[in-house]
């Protein structure tokens, strides 16, 4: 804490724990303690040396000194472990605890020398070589336990390595989030981090407070405190009220002025994630001094007690609206299609691998102990178990070794290399992805609910049409064809009406257009203003904001704005802007043409015949301008009853506003729909503009039999004779709608979850939404993937979303299918490669430890082909850059295999052909090459020529499959584009000359010696025979290998239903507690993965015990657990509190 003396030596007349004090209390107590202590709220603007006006001064000494008294809006994230600390936890993997064991017990055995001759007693052997190599019998120990140092380096530097991206990408998120604050009399839009005490904030509906402050002007605010409170009543903010503004709360309504009194550590949000332990050792050390200074006075051990209440209420505080809306969410638990898949079929593969490497074990153990003890006649002394214990540990490794070769524990490291490296890459096209598994589910996704402003078009408005004075202008008039009278109206309604921080500004450069800062409608209605050479600067400059005397903001439910003003004379003059059909319902009067008031009948149809549908055939946004005057004399009307204040009006004007059809839009949601993705358009605007826009845009196109709705209509349709949605109707309703208008954020929802919750499909529907509203929060959140807009979404829609297109653009949406398409066959082309590898040296080392008591592959050489090659394989194959042919495909949908019978043709193709080549050189490789014979060489004999051949056959073989692996589709030409892939080149180089380094200098230690040119060239040539096998395989239709099984298929319809149902209750449950909302599906789909990761981990927990395994496999949920957090942090980095409270919830992730 900042003492008094700090904060009156730099010239403020309040301390950090006055205003902490101050903001505590809410409503009444804050109301009195303001007017005892300051006079008001301009008081305290006074005493912390700002402007309510201007603002701060704003330099940088201003602001420098401003952040060393009362501190920075920053709440410091807890401090990342150390390497060594990640050392430790790699070291915590079951496989690698296993293997070590395993080692050290071949290391000690290596050190016992028994007697001459005491080997021949116990078991009949080479007892020359074994004794000759029984000095060397310590490297492959050795071996395994470097092999193990390596895997835990490269595991715990990769964890630290994520965890500093992951912090990279935080502060960038959080340099990202701006908002508008007054300085020396001027409007800047600063990040969230810059903001200090005394600043002058401007707050509008949808933001998420940055910082605790007061009131100093309100237009109709309300907000949502629940996250605070845990209530969830709208809170009303006035400034004879309630004037108390808090951190982290919502803005559902209005908008208004506040000064900022806490940032930072000192805001309410800060001090509750600071005894959660979230801001940082320093604070940490604050808050225990200030407690024990507290000890033993009970109001503050109250006081302590109802922060941690907050502090829990802020986690777990809900509505019943809000359960209900959670347990409608209960489908969408399984939200990865991806995840599912590779659980089911990492589960299967680990059970098989698991079979296979206890019968190997089981068959070695009982081969040795007959011939040995049946047909050899020895007997067990106690002189011999050393000797005995040496063959055991040996088939143990053998035993472990297949496991490690049998699990593809490459699989996981692929996922997470794809997914992070598509998440990267998606940012360069405007795609910031806050839920990692959105990346992935975007390409499965086969419909998209789209607004149309902004995000069809360009979002840059202007007024092209008017209707004035009873006359349809089809371009704009000229001033002096207005009467004065209604040029007044105009010039006054629109100044005041539109929110004052809409604003036009002169181009960048000399010849381009206005800069529209602001609503864009509302930058519209101003540019017609200055079209008809009017100045509405000079009107906000005599009517300031804070002079407006009531506000009705606009939201979707009104779809129209409001504005009262205090005449001198006591009389009161309304205007109001809203959609043309909705304003002019609630007029009875119109002006003419000499500017005067004339009787209007609502129900007359002229004025909607004859102007509004020809601007919206045109493709035109229409919104009416109109007035109403209250005479002075009368009673001060109710102006909480908006229905009977907001009616009567007096038209003034229609204006037709183009909003342009963005030029790329067309292609691409052509490219949509080719790729079997259904794209519909949710707008509320009105019917016939959206048909013209949905035509232009080619979501509609002439002579087809589609629907166009209202919203009105849609809900008739889908609701039966009490009101209720049946889904049954809604069944027949969205297959066909292409087109919903004038549509609420609560049709949008509806329309979603109905498409979601539909089985009359084969697959179930994968949904994305865009949104920019905090009402589009629930279908954002409703949705499998949702979509907010970076530069006109709120806060909340943002907190809502799964991506956030930072540039409300649709083509971007059209760019993240493709990379979650890529991600898809990112992982197939890994399957299809690692699955090949696993089978053959699976087969390989079975068959080999069976025949010949050993497996021609060891297990460092095992270390290198799964660990390392794997490692690599996966980072090659799952950094594939997208192309266009990838929307040339249908969506994969949940149930469609991963391996498909393309792929399953090609790894058994390649098995057959690696298989027949590998078994040819372990039982004839001798005879080909005049070589000694590797077969039945005795513990610890020197590495030979034949296996040496065997293992580096093996090795370019994979190389080379791997570039087969780059085509999972049937496609002939396996180089298209390897060129583009600089990873991929510089792997497979890489591979080829440490493979080179292996075999020539690895020596004992990879069981490896030189070979010759010749050697070399005949394994290269049957490495190559794998690309030219592959060419063979591809001339195979798959018509004719129906016989051939499908692997990777989602989990059935019902077991998915029953396990979301049977566990949802207890999961939502205990995740409610510790997550806010937006956070809790996120939890539900990754709770189940990380649990049948578990599964998965548990067959390593026993026999899993090659060195490979544990790393990728150990690596890989390390990754998983890492990236979960930092998704959850993403999803609130874009919001200062909930940026800080990252590392609790990654604390509690753990």
């Amino acid at each position: 804490m900042v003492g008094v003396s700090n904060a009156e030596a730099e010239g403020f007349e309040m301390t950090v724990e006055e205003l902490r004090a101050l903001m505590e209390l809410q409503s009444v107590d804050a109301l009195k303690k303001i007017k005892e202590s300051y006079g008001d709220v301009f008081g305290i603007c006074t005493r912390l040396k700002t402007s309510p006006q201007e603002g701060i001064r704003g330099d940088l000494l201003d602001v420098a000194r401003r952040q060393a008294v009362f501190g920075k809006n920053f709440i410091p994230p807890k401090k990342p472990k150390s390497f060594l600390q990640l050392v430790w936890e790699a070291l915590q993997d079951v496989t690698l605890i296993i293997l070590e064991i395993a080692a050290i017990v071949s290391l000690g055995l290596s050190f016992y020398k028994p007697p001459r001759g005491q080997t021949t007693v116990c078991v009949d052997s080479n007892t020359a070589a074994e004794e000759g190599e029984s000095e060397m019998g310590w490297i492959e120990g050795t071996a395994i336990l470097l092999s193990v140092a390596c895997v835990v380096l490269a595991t715990a530097f990769n964890d630290w390595s994520k965890e500093k991206q992951f912090r990279g990408l935080q502060h960038r998120i959080e340099k990202e989030q701006k908002f508008a604050v007054i300085r020396d009399g001027q409007i800047f839009n600063i990040p969230i981090n810059d903001i200090v005490v005394g600043d002058i904030v401007h707050i509008k509906y949808g933001d998420i407070l940055p910082a605790d402050g007061v009131l100093l002007q309100g237009n109709d605010l309300r907000m949502d405190e629940s996250s605070l409170t845990g209530e969830s009543d709208h809170v009303k903010k006035t400034l004879s009220g309630d004037p108390m503004l808090l951190s982290g709360t919502h803005v559902l309504e209005g908008s208004g002025r506040m000064v900022i009194t806490a940032v930072g550590v000192n805001s309410q949000t800060g001090i509750i994630l600071t005894l959660l332990g979230v801001g940082g050792e320093l604070e940490k050390e604050k808050v225990k001094k200030k407690k024990k200074k507290q000890d033993g006075s009970p109001e503050n051990n109250n006081k302590l007690k109802a922060q941690d209440y907050a502090a829990t209420e802020m986690r777990s505080g809900t509505s019943e609206e809000e359960k209900v809306n959670r347990q409608s969410n209960l489908p969408k638990k399984e939200k990865s299609v991806l995840q599912g898949k590779l659980t089911r079929l990492a589960v299967q593969i680990g059970k098989a691998g698991l079979a296979m490497s206890t019968v190997t074990v089981i068959v070695l153990t009982v081969s040795f102990l007959m011939e040995t003890f049946l047909m050899q006649k020895h007997s067990w002394t106690a002189s011999c178990t050393p000797v005995y214990v040496k063959y055991f540990v040996k088939f143990f490794i053998i035993g472990v070794t297949i496991l490690v070769v049998a699990v593809p524990e490459g699989l996981p490291l692929a996922v997470t290399i794809s997914l992070a490296y598509s998440v990267k890459e998606m940012m360069k096209d405007n795609n910031l992805v806050r839920h990692l598994d959105a990346c992935e589910t975007m390409g499965n996704a086969t419909a998209i609910c789209s607004d149309k402003t902004g995000t069809l078009t360009m979002n840059r408005m202007a007024v092209v049409q008017a209707f004035i004075s009873e006359i349809h202008h089809k371009i704009i008039p000229a001033p002096e064809s207005i009467p004065q009278t209604t040029l007044s109206y105009l010039l006054t309604g629109i100044s005041v009406n539109c929110a004052y921080t809409s604003k036009i500004l002169l181009p960048e450069k000399e010849s381009g257009l206005p800069c529209q800062i602001g609503n864009k409608t509302e930058c519209a209605l101003l540019g017609f203003l200055l079209d008809l050479k009017q100045d509405y600067q000079a009107v906000r400059n005599k009517i300031p904001e804070e002079n407006l005397y009531k506000v009705y903001t606009f939201n979707s439910d009104r779809k129209s704005m409001s504005t009262v003003l205090k005449n001198a004379d006591g009389s009161y003059q309304m205007f109001t802007k809203g959609a043309s059909e909705i304003v002019l319902k609630k007029c009875n009067k119109v002006l003419n043409a000499d500017g005067k008031p004339k009787p209007f009948n609502s129900k007359d149809n002229d004025i909607i015949k004859n102007v509004i549908e020809p601007m919206t055939l045109d493709g035109l946004r229409t919104i009416c301008l109109a007035f109403k005057d209250f005479p002075a004399g009368q009673p001060e009307p109710k102006w909480d009853n908006e229905n009977d204040i907001v009616m009567d009006l007096t038209c003034i004007a229609i204006v037709g506003i183009e909003d342009p059809l963005r030029p790329e839009v067309p292609d691409a949601i052509r490219k949509c729909q080719n790729a079997g993705i259904t794209v519909r358009m949710v707008t509320g605007d009105n019917i016939n503009t959206a048909r013209t826009i949905a035509l232009k845009c080619g979501i509609l196109h002439p002579g087809e039999n589609f629907l166009c709705l209202e919203g009105k209509e849609f809900n008739r349709l889908i609701r039966n004779e009490t009101g209720e949605i049946k889904q049954e109707l809604l069944d027949k309703i969205w297959p066909t709608l292409r087109v919903l208008a004038r549509s609420s954020p609560t049709d949008k929802y509806t329309l979603v979850k109905g498409i979601i919750a539909s089985t009359i499909s084969e697959q179930r529907q994968i949904v994305a939404v865009t949104g920019d509203g905090t009402n589009d929060a629930p279908a954002l959140k409703e949705a499998d993937v949702g979509f907010a807009m970076g530069i006109a979404g709120t806060d909340v829609a943002k907190e809502a979303s799964d991506i956030i297109l930072t540039d409300d653009n649709f083509t971007s949406i059209v760019k993240a299918v493709m990379w979650g398409r890529n991600v898809y066959d990112s992982i197939s082309k890994f399957l299809q490669f690692q699955l090949t590898v696993n089978v053959v040296a699976v087969i390989v080392a079975f068959t080999g430890a069976c025949i010949t008591q050993d497996s021609p592959l060891k297990a460092v050489q095992m270390l290198w082909v799964n660990l390392i090659m794997d490692t690599f394989a996966s980072l090659a194959l799952a950094t594939e850059k997208p192309t266009e042919s990838l929307l040339l495909r249908k969506p994969y949908g949940k149930n469609t295999p991963l391996v498909s019978r393309t792929m399953m043709k090609n790894i058994l193709g390649h098995v057959f052909y690696q298989l027949m080549v590998i078994f040819t050189l372990v039982f004839t490789g001798e005879k080909l090459f005049d070589i000694d014979s590797g077969r039945n060489a005795p513990l610890h004999s020197p590495p030979s020529k034949h296996y040496t051949i065997v293992f580096n056959t093996f090795v370019l073989m994979q190389l080379c499959n791997e570039i087969n692996a780059r085509k999972v589709h049937g496609e002939r030409n396996v180089f298209k584009g390897i060129f583009s892939n600089s990873i991929f080149c510089a792997i497979i180089g890489g591979t080829l000359i440490v493979q080179i380094l292996i075999v020539e200098v690895g020596g004992k230690p990879f069981s490896c010696t030189e070979l010759t040119v010749e050697q070399w060239l005949w394994s290269l040539f049957l490495g190559i025979g794998t690309l030219l096998w592959g060419q063979l395989l591809t001339t195979i239709p798959n018509s004719s290998l129906k016989f051939l099984t499908e692997l990777g298929h989602g989990p059935p319809k019902e077991e998915i239903l029953e396990e979301e149902l049977a566990d949802g209750a207890e999961e939502i449950d205990h995740a409610e507690r510790e997550l806010q909302r937006g956070q809790i599906l996120w939890f539900r789909g990754m709770n189940r993965i990380q649990a049948q990761s578990r599964v998965v981990n548990a067959f390593p927990s026993s026999f899993y015990e090659e060195l490979e395994k544990p790393q990728t496999q150990s690596s890989v949920l390390k990754e998983g657990n890492y990236l979960n957090s930092a998704v959850l942090s993403d999803a609130k980095g874009s919001f200062q509190t909930k940026l800080n409270s990252v590392s609790s919830v990654h604390d509690i992730w753990k």
